[in-house]
């Protein structure tokens, strides 16, 4: 085969390749999102509610679900668990303690597989007497999604197996 026939060969791969990946791509699954909380965001309450619930569009997974909510002292005052059942993630919480503004956290797994986060706050008007539970102190463990370097092993991977059949079939 001469030189302008496998360019032109090469050239036509390439241009189907690139058609059938362009066709036959699908669009990304969105992710789970949060329609609805309980107490809603930025709602004023005179009292603390037995349990805090964020609403989301699709199922979440019931696995590493995690919910906290945060005091205007610093301190946890949701207890045990995060919870879900189909859409719904909650956690119980203590009775609540200073009046002031609650953030609630939460760290849920979508139906696609994946981590959806985020918060919302709600302010209790009429101070309870709760006691709180420990310090909150955020977890930073540095995993925030999916690893790269498989991805870049196969890119690499790919590139060489590429580069090594065009050197063995030159003439």
């Amino acid at each position: 085969m001469s030189g302008a026939a496998r360019a032109a060969a090469l050239s036509l791969l390439l241009a189907m390749l690139a058609a059938v990946v362009t066709l036959t791509a699908r669009p990304a699954a969105a992710h789970a999102v949060r329609v609805a909380a309980d107490p809603a965001e930025n709602a004023v309450v005179d009292a603390g509610p037995a349990r805090v619930s964020a609403t989301f569009n699709e199922r979440l997974q019931t696995t590493f679900a995690a919910m906290a909510v945060v005091g205007p002292d610093g301190n946890l005052w949701s207890t045990g668990d995060a919870q879900v059942q189909g859409a719904v993630v909650s956690v119980a919480l203590r009775p609540l303690g200073p009046a002031g503004t609650y953030t609630v956290n939460y760290r849920v797994t979508s139906a696609d597989g994946h981590v959806v986060t985020g918060s919302w706050s709600f302010r209790l008007a009429v101070a309870g007497t709760g006691t709180p539970g420990s310090t909150a102190h955020p977890e930073d463990n540095g995993n925030d999604g999916v690893p790269v370097w498989p991805f870049a092993v196969g890119a690499v991977a790919l590139v060489a197996g590429a580069a090594l059949w065009a050197l063995r079939h030159r003439s």
